[in-house]
């Protein structure tokens, strides 16, 4: 029997977006092909119909192959069925029983950060970010904690792509500055927006992650400087820091 008989016909396409979705960069036919060992033709063929229905993308040097929003939604789709969605919006309400501020739970799309869930404080002071929302990675404490979590070279890569608005008097403007920013965050574990995205507005935001510690989500709390410091969210941080093991446990055990 031959390997590629052993993988059922109905699983080759799952195995291949599997193996995309455990990488930290873009791959070639063949480096999927060096996990699965199908007939080399095989996987070009599955690859190319995965990237016609919209699932994969070619980077511009046209030999390897990413993620594409459509694979992204799917994988967030996932984590939003209902059981997943329960223990997650659980954990939310636990942190922000405690930082008696709105909680977010944000994951990266193409366009930046995208709010996924949220528990929403009572206080009348508040800035709105409903669900759905989409801010940038560079100004923004739930960007800077997925761009951190990227290797060095992936994250210069990425942030060199970047179009750095000036949002604020505090927001980024030169891809050096945000570079040394994002080493601060990936060596603390944490990352800050002091009125980086909206005047008045500061937060800060963790990585959440799964069993094999790869960046999955971020989740973040924000509030009106008028309330709380940059200081008095990072004397917080460690409420965020257990939400975050705690979500762990409930997605991925």
């Amino acid at each position: 029997m031959t390997e590629e008989n052993r993988i059922p016909t109905n699983l080759r396409t799952l195995l291949i977006l599997e193996i995309i979705g455990r990488s930290d960069h873009a791959m070639t036919p063949t480096e999927i092909n060096e996990q699965i060992r199908l007939p080399k033709q095989t996987v070009h063929r599955l690859v190319a119909t995965l990237e016609k229905e919209g699932f994969l993308a070619k980077e511009v040097s046209g030999k390897r192959y990413r993620p594409t929003r459509r694979l992204r939604l799917l994988g967030a789709g996932l984590l939003h069925a209902s059981r997943f969605h329960i223990m997650r919006h659980q954990v939310l309400q636990e942190i922000a029983s405690q930082v008696k501020e709105t909680v977010n739970f944000v994951v990266p799309e193409e366009s930046g950060m995208h709010y996924l869930d949220r528990i929403e404080t009572d206080w009348p002071f508040r800035v709105q970010l409903p669900v759905g929302s989409n801010v940038p990675f560079h100004c923004t404490a739930s960007g800077k904690t997925f761009l951190a979590s990227l290797s060095k070279s992936a994250r210069k890569k990425f942030v060199s792509g970047l179009a750095l608005e000036k949002l604020t008097e505090n927001s980024h403007t030169t891809h050096e500055a945000l570079l040394k920013d994002l080493d601060k965050c990936s060596k603390r574990g944490y990352a800050l927006d002091d009125e980086e995205f909206i005047d008045g507005m500061v937060a800060i935001a963790v990585p959440v992650k799964d069993t094999l510690e790869r960046y999955v989500a971020s989740i973040a709390f924000h509030c009106p400087v008028q309330r709380l410091s940059v200081d008095n969210l990072v004397s917080r941080k460690d409420v965020l820091l257990e939400g975050a093991e705690n979500l762990k446990v409930a997605l991925f055990s």
